[in-house]
């Protein structure tokens, strides 16, 4: 059985922490939290380009500065999917960033500061429901990382089948978390132990470390590197190359072998989120939050 299969049974609109205005400004820097203002006044988040000659997606994520992971921001990109999965002549989708220097820098820390348990439950749920449809999509996924890509960034890229990284030492992309005192969740854990191994996992999480494009390439978290300017149209000549397989034989040999991770979160998706909700709201975490806003805050002072 293919992913879609799979997963269609699952209704509803469920990457970790990420960084903002300091990506805008130093991309070297590696915070983990980003602060986003809402102003619904805004265009869409997403944007998708669909070539029906191709049969291939170009998705923009275009929610300024720097992509974060806001509620709003994930339910639209999980629509997004859903339509183009649901649209049988769609069978290829690269992702990629419309803001400069940044991929995405991960989860809205506005979500999970000074918000209800219900507030949070919903928000961690649209994390769930992003890695779901990503990890489990039938199509081929691409990911066109033109920016640096901490945390929950990072997990999005993971999902894809493939990466190609612009470039550029100024940029980086890993799971940061245990800077700031988080623990990963066991399936951002797992995703990162398929694409990397074991060994690798355990000094990134455990030192939440960020690569640079170089590096991230000899450990296999990115396949390929290119120039800033030409990561689209590398994404473009390789997902062709995807395209030339039979799609029932590369879906099936894809769900074969991711089925057992997502498994251990459905089966697992509300345990997850009970305990995403009484770690985030406890007073050291949410005073640990408060701190990080002010901090960043003096920062764009």
């Amino acid at each position: 059985m293919a992913l879609r299969a799979a997963l269609r049974s699952r209704s509803g609109l469920t990457g970790l922490l990420s960084q903002r205005s300091s990506c805008s400004s130093d991309i070297r820097m590696s915070p983990l939290l980003v602060p986003q203002q809402r102003n619904y006044s805004t265009p869409p988040k997403i944007r998708v380009e669909f070539d029906q000659s191709t049969g291939v997606a170009v998705m923009h994520m275009q929610s300024p500065p720097v992509n974060s992971l806001s509620l709003d921001f994930l339910t639209e990109l999980c629509i997004s999917v859903e339509k183009l999965e649901m649209d049988k002549s769609c069978r290829g989708l690269i992702i990629t960033s419309a803001q400069p220097k940044v991929f995405s820098a991960g989860l809205d820390i506005t979500e999970m500061y000074g918000k209800s348990p219900e507030h949070c439950g919903a928000f961690w749920r649209s994390v769930q429901e992003m890695w779901l449809k990503l990890y489990g999509s039938n199509m081929v996924t691409i990911a066109a990382i033109n920016g640096s890509s901490p945390a929950g960034g990072c997990l999005m890229a993971m999902t894809c089948d493939y990466r190609i990284m612009a470039d550029n030492p100024r940029y980086n992309i890993g799971l940061n978390e245990t800077q700031l005192g988080i623990v990963a969740p066991f399936w951002f854990m797992d995703t990162m132990k398929n694409t990397v191994g074991q060994r690798t996992t355990e000094m990134a999480l455990q030192l939440g470390l960020l690569y640079k494009p170089a590096d991230a390439l000899k450990i296999g978290l990115v396949d390929q590197l290119e120039p800033e300017d030409q990561v689209i149209a590398a994404a473009t000549q390789t997902i062709s190359r995807w395209l030339a397989i039979p799609d029932h034989a590369r879906q099936i040999t894809k769900s074969m072998m991711r089925k057992k991770t997502i498994d251990k979160l459905t089966s697992n998706r509300e345990s997850d989120i009970k305990y995403f909700v009484n770690f985030i709201t406890k007073d050291s975490i949410q005073k640990s939050l408060g701190g990080y806003m002010e901090m960043l805050k003096k920062r764009r002072a």
